[in-house]
């Protein structure tokens, strides 16, 4: 089933590890099989993993970005999601946790990564004041 992604102008994405940018108008990509794509706000950069929950975002991505080298990020994946089970006591969340689990064993990286974000928006909700008072560099949250 072919991927329909409608850009905004000048809206860039990564389609199989390049960086690709629309034009100056809005436009429509048809992908015909399958192919690694993410869209720029679900790129996070590495300045931009400063949280638990981002700490699992980005191997997670990376192991999307990056399928044939996904063992690489796989360890510390294991090790930040087990650190942010080990902190959380929410039924739904630590669900949504073995949700992403059994998505990234099963090499479904989007899928793992879209749940992803539930724990940055449960983690933003609850701790995003404490994020923002602290110093560039502060603790760890």
């Amino acid at each position: 089933m072919p991927l329909k992604l409608s850009l905004k102008p000048g809206e860039k994405f990564v389609l199989n590890g390049a960086v690709v940018q629309n034009g100056d108008r809005r436009g429509t990509l048809i992908l015909q099989n399958k192919a690694s794509v993410l869209r720029e706000k679900d790129i996070m950069q590495e300045d931009e993993v400063n949280s638990p929950s981002r700490r699992i975002y980005f191997p997670v991505m990376m192991m999307y970005l990056d399928e044939a080298g996904a063992q690489r990020y796989y360890d510390e994946f294991v090790r930040r999601l087990s650190e942010f089970m080990g902190a959380v006591r929410n039924p739904e969340i630590l669900a949504e946790c073995v949700n992403i689990s059994r998505h990234a064993m099963a090499r479904e990286y989007y899928k793992a990564l879209m749940l992803c974000r539930k724990l940055i928006e449960y983690e933003d909700e609850r701790l995003g004041h404490v994020a923002k008072g602290l110093p560039a560099g502060g603790s760890e949250v």
